[in-house]
């Protein structure tokens, strides 16, 4: 829209220009010549004084004959990570040809995958797309399982194997590399919210480094022997607080970072008294609302990317779990996958 100046600014040339061309030609119209000069050297000064406030030619000339539309919408990054948690399952084959329980198998649709590029990384996929990296899970007995999946896809099967026993040693931290490619993968044992909070505040500032990919995950401990929704968001809410101040003190681009969500609970077929007293569907949906109302998630902005372990846990069902908490090694595989693709995304990298 052309404002007032430019309006009073565009009179005043009209009347200084056009006035004395006006009378130019009443005194030039008995020489022909004489007046088309001058008429066309005035046109000039008009075209030259009027010019800041008019388009460009070609712009109106385009703008006539082809009119400007929005751009249609596309598989925009943002749009197709909200997407990556839209998995479907189906019972596997069994693993031997002598039958057995099958297993549960998950896949994106393939008109989602088409669209939005997603796929499952190789081995080698996954260690270009990490080269040089250091990768930080840290939390509760879950975040030890995402770790597993990690193991099992960034090295060969048998140094996968002969880790798995000191990555499961009761309530410890664990380190991996792949010096091929510089990749340093730790696993810490934090299954309180408190623990992650001293991590992001403490830990990782005295650091040399930080990590550039970070996943944290916690709940199952706090609901086992606190059973306080309301305590655990407050303890959410600090954590967003330290990875917010974490973030902003960095000289250098911060972390990728993840929130590895509470799984589903099958509740009949916890393991123990006290899990089936406290852990039930009533205190799950509790918890899961804090995790949505603290802004500890980027969609609610803040500094965490949503892993979500429940949609995906529901998803798989009972045959996925062998004591209604811990899943199987399916489903960690599915949230590594929807993880990286994540990665992908955000780095604007194929696969």
């Amino acid at each position: 829209m052309v404002s007032a100046g430019a309006q009073v600014g565009v009179l005043a040339a009209c009347v200084v220009l056009f006035v004395p061309m006006g009378l130019a030609g009443w005194h030039l119209s008995r020489n022909k010549v004489l007046f088309f000069s001058g008429a066309l050297f005035v046109s000039l000064a008009v075209g030259v004084h009027l010019s800041p406030y008019l388009p460009s030619l070609p712009h109106l000339l385009i703008s006539s004959f082809h009119p400007l539309h929005p751009a249609a919408p596309s598989s925009s990054s943002a749009s197709c990570i909200s997407f990556l948690h839209r998995v479907s399952w189906a019972d596997a084959e069994p693993a031997n040809a002598g039958g057995g329980a099958k297993g549960r198998a998950w896949s994106w649709p393939p008109s989602l995958a088409s669209t939005c590029g997603f796929a499952r990384l190789t081995r080698d996929d996954a260690s270009t797309l990490l080269n040089g990296s250091w990768v930080m899970v840290a939390g509760d007995s879950q975040a030890r399982l995402l770790m597993l999946a990690l193991l099992r896809l960034l090295l060969d099967p048998v140094a996968a194997a002969a880790a798995e026993p000191e990555l499961f040693r009761r309530h410890s931290d664990y380190h991996a590399a792949v010096s091929a490619r510089g990749i340093s993968v730790d696993f810490i044992w934090a299954p309180f919210e408190s623990n992650l909070t001293r991590l992001l505040r403490e830990d990782l500032r005295l650091a040399p480094r930080t990590p550039d990919v970070l996943v944290l995950g916690s709940g199952l401990w706090h609901m086992l022997h606190v059973t306080d929704a309301s305590q655990y968001g407050d303890a959410l809410a600090s954590i967003a607080d330290a990875a917010n101040s974490l973030r902003s003190s960095l000289p250098v681009p911060p972390p990728h970072m993840f929130w590895l969500g509470l799984p589903h609970l099958v509740n009949p077929m916890l393991n123990t008294e006290a899990k089936r007293a406290h852990m039930n569907d009533t205190m799950l949906q509790a918890y899961d609302r804090e995790v949505d109302e603290r802004c500890i998630l980027r969609r609610d902005g803040g500094p965490f990317r949503l892993l979500d372990v429940g949609k995906l846990t529901r998803g798989c069902e009972r045959q996925c779990t062998p004591d209604g908490m811990h899943y199987d090694g399916v489903v960690y595989d599915a949230v590594m996958h929807i993880m990286f693709n994540a990665l992908v995304i955000e780095s604007q990298q194929r696969i």
